[in-house]
């Protein structure tokens, strides 16, 4: 029952870490990959399933983890309530990288050794276009209904017949409090003077763009070409007009650790760790415009067997549950993609409740977006465009 969960003193204790997914493939250096997969109980994949067998490939540091055990609680009843036994690979690096790896299975049908992959929206865009992905049995997922409303309808699967998102990343402004004490919310409030030479934008295109395209009044879930490269000149310009000092990914938090940065376009997560590790030197916000969402998304492979399938579908139902859901949201940090989760958390973690990079509030969940689906064609000429204007 929901009142009776509780988090374990192992969970109690990374709840002090509050260690971000981008923050540790970032940080890696010396350890690198093998070593965290390795210390996180990660492995690769086996090459074939079986009738009680699920395998699940997802990324580093994203599911509640009891260090001591080296298993993960909440996979652990799955297994117990299921009796199905789950194999959990840590084997997400990069979405292309992970794509590369299976593709050509992917192309001729063969077995790819996961029976659910957890691609970030675009590139579960493409799994989508090139047919490498089943669809739920309804029957199978009734926990479906409680996906967020924000999150309900992506341009890339508009009914959520395939895919559910995993957790949801909010890209928006983060600021230094000391430098910026009246916040940041707008664009105009990112470029203030304090902040010149001082701005650092994401090498996340979908999020730099789309939250400069929202200031501009752009609906990004139909954003067309001359709107796109309207902003993409835009970031250009404050680039070589030395506002914004570089476009990076999540190196972006050792800038503002350091004072070379004042100011940037970042995810939630991460200025969570920054405030959480500064006493509270950082904030972050959704702008007023509006701020992007993204999510990794549970699909099923179009190359599960049948009963690979259906344990996939009992696995991503499972997840789906508020209680459960609530108790990796606890972990993670990420935005929890859960209807009913928030209630659940206040009997597993009460401080995490009102937590905006949990659950966002309903006003807050109003102004994010999701950038919408591109076809290759504008993939790889919009891609370019956003490196050209980085100078790449």
């Amino acid at each position: 029952m929901a009142n009776e969960r509780s988090l374990s003193p192992e969970a109690r204790s990374i709840l002090g870490t509050q260690i971000s997914r981008r923050a540790v493939l970032a940080g890696a250096g010396g350890l690198g990959a093998a070593g965290f997969l390795a210390a996180c109980g990660g492995g690769s994949s086996s090459a074939g399933g079986d009738s009680k067998t699920v395998r699940w490939g997802n990324w580093p540091l994203y599911l509640d983890f009891d260090a001591k055990t080296k298993k993960y609680p909440t996979l652990e009843k799955f297994m117990t309530q299921t009796g199905l036994t789950a194999k959990y690979f840590e084997d997400y690096n990069d979405n292309d990288e992970f794509f590369g790896k299976v593709q050509a299975q992917l192309k001729l049908g063969e077995d790819i050794g996961y029976d659910v992959v957890t691609p970030t929206d675009w590139m579960a865009a493409r799994w989508l276009r090139l047919g490498y992905t089943q669809k739920f049995d309804a029957a199978n997922v009734p926990n479906k209904v409680n996906i967020l409303d924000s999150l309900a309808s992506p341009s890339y699967d508009p009914n959520r017949e395939s895919s559910l998102t995993w957790q949801g990343i909010m890209a928006g402004f983060g600021w230094n409090v000391e430098k910026n004490p009246k916040g940041v919310h707008t664009l105009d409030e990112l470029f203030a003077p304090q902040n010149k030479g001082k701005i650092v934008v994401l090498t996340e295109m979908r999020d730099t763009i789309g939250v400069i395209l929202l200031a501009q009044g752009i609906d990004i879930t139909k954003v067309t070409e001359d709107q796109f490269m309207n902003a993409v000149d835009f970031m250009a310009k404050k680039i070589s007009d030395g506002w914004i000092r570089g476009v990076k990914g999540n190196e972006y938090a050792q800038d503002l650790t350091s004072g070379d940065a004042t100011a940037v376009i970042g995810w939630s997560g991460d200025m969570f760790i920054l405030s959480s590790e500064n006493e509270g030197k950082f904030d972050f916000a959704i702008p007023e415009s509006g701020g992007t969402i993204s999510g990794d998304n549970l699909m099923i492979p179009s190359t599960a067997s049948a009963d690979g399938k259906k344990n996939a579908e009992t696995l991503i139902n499972y997840y789906y549950d508020p209680a459960v859901a609530a108790e990796v949201a606890a972990y993670v940090n990420y935005v929890c993609p859960v209807k009913g989760a928030q209630a659940a958390m206040e009997k597993i973690a009460p401080e995490l409740v009102n937590s905006e990079y949990i659950f966002p509030t309903t006003k807050t969940s109003s102004r994010l977006h999701i950038f919408r689906s591109l076809t290759p064609d504008e993939e790889t000429k919009w891609s370019e465009a956003f490196q050209k204007a980085q100078g790449n």
